[in-house]
């Protein structure tokens, strides 16, 4: 979660990075719109516990300011609107969240395309001032063959998070982001362009791309992720990042970018979910546990300093003790140094719901072993950097930052935030790397 404050202005980010760049476009929206005094959260539905806290979140500003207004937005505020709604907030439908009319005070529910209320979002906003009851269900996919524009992180970031495409055409039977987002939509290549012509602009030297599914970009219209990572390389951009990718829609094209060229950096976080064909089936992922080893190995191979990071989840339905047993084995064959681990959370909906469960107290104790394995691996993996030299950008904080690689970095002396630095990795705390500078030009006074 993340947080942003201007006067009393406030937004909250829930969950992804892409999240964290819909802000931005929150905060601009709430501005032009002359609000006063509002407090916006950024929902995140990927699990329950997410959904918990936002509403947690939401209860406490109702509390702590009574006389703001309190708007939620995002993927929970889209799959459970009357819940948010009958605890006194504002909800506002995640494709009109960085809309300025989302935020003008008492302003009407948003209609359908082609006129007529908006069942679900009209319900909960008409329910908590007029006392009405509520709609059941998520909110329609209204708006969504619109063209997607591209969000920036803000400037007081050292990286910009950059948002290429939201929505997902999958059918992952534990995914409840098609009934939150919609289907996969992609901003287009001259836009994408132009918010990394801002970043750049504003000094922001190190941009991440980030998406619901990154890996599906252009689908819908006719590009790829290749071919935008392609146009981003002909600007200066120092270091490009790209978030999760599917392993089965890496090609020859993106493939030769990750492993070639310098200015990608050389961390490939992979969304792996599970080791185990069978759970991989039922998850309906579409690569198998083989492929994703083989992939692992030859970035590996043709690129010796990319570090693999994945998404896992512990406890799917079904899963037993050996198909468990394959999950784990995976941060070990794919050398998972950066592992997203979370035990499965039910999400009602979704097919997944309606299979045999496991049971919460397992997946999370699987959830756990897997981080424990996943902290062995990433330690002896840091352990192995002590030494090393490394190229850093600093965070605003001016200590802390990160390598080429993701490693986590904190500099033994500060630094002007911003700045790219040489270093030494001179020993591991924890989860971070003790570095020393080899380079003062950039050292703050």
């Amino acid at each position: 979660m993340s947080a942003a404050v201007v006067d009393r202005h406030e937004v909250v980010n829930f969950g992804c990075r892409l999240n964290i760049a819909e802000g931005e476009a929150i905060w601009s929206a709430i501005s032009a719109a002359g609000a006063t005094d509002t407090i916006v959260f950024n929902s995140c539905a990927v699990t329950d516990e997410a959904v918990r806290q936002a509403r947690q979140a939401v209860r406490r500003a109702l509390r702590e300011r009574p006389g703001a207004e309190v708007v939620v937005t995002g993927c929970a505020a889209e799959l459970e609107a009357e819940r948010f709604a009958e605890i006194g907030a504002r909800v506002v439908r995640n494709d009109a969240k960085g809309l300025a009319e989302s935020y003008l005070p008492n302003s009407p529910p948003f209609p359908r395309e082609g006129g007529g209320p908006s069942s679900a979002i009209a319900s909960a906003n008409e329910g908590r001032r007029q006392d009405e009851s509520v709609g059941d269900g998520p909110l329609p996919s209204q708006g969504r063959s619109l063209p997607y524009a591209p969000a920036l992180s803000g400037a007081d970031h050292a990286r910009a998070f950059l948002g290429v495409q939201t929505g997902c055409s999958h059918s992952c039977t534990f995914c409840a982001t098609v009934m939150a987002r919609g289907t996969a939509r992609s901003a287009t290549v001259d836009a994408v362009l132009d918010s990394a012509r801002t970043a750049l602009d504003r000094g922001q030297r190190e941009i991440i791309l980030t998406g619901v599914d990154l890996a599906s970009y252009g689908d819908d219209s006719g590009t790829s992720l290749a071919a935008l990572v392609e146009a981003l390389l002909t600007l200066p951009i120092e270091r490009l990042r790209l978030s999760s990718l599917d392993p089965d829609r890496i090609d020859d094209a993106l493939f030769a970018l990750l492993t070639q060229e310098a200015r990608v950096m050389p961390h490939v976080h992979l969304s792996l979910q599970a080791g185990d064909d069978m759970v991989l089936t039922r998850m309906k992922r579409r690569h198998r546990r083989a492929e994703a080893v083989r992939l692992t190995e030859r970035l590996k191979a043709a690129r010796a300093q990319i570090v693999i990071g994945a998404d896992l989840i512990a406890g799917f339905p079904t899963e037993d003790d050996a198909m468990f047993a394959n999950s784990l084995a995976l941060i070990d064959d794919c050398d998972i140094v950066f592992g997203h681990i979370f035990p499965y959370s039910q999400r009602a909906g979704t097919p997944a719901a309606r299979m045999p469960q496991v049971g919460r107290a397992i997946a999370r104790e699987r959830a756990a072993t897997l981080r424990e394995a996943n902290a062995r691996r990433r330690h002896g993996w840091l352990d192995a950097q002590i030494g090393r030299a490394a190229s850093m950008l600093v965070e605003r904080d001016g200590l802390s930052g990160h390598a080429e690689n993701f490693a986590a970095l904190t500099l033994t002396a500060p630094a002007a935030p911003g700045t790219i630095l040489d270093v030494r990795l001179a020993a591991r705390d924890g989860d971070r790397m003790v570095a020393t500078p080899t380079q003062t030009k950039d050292i703050a006074a």
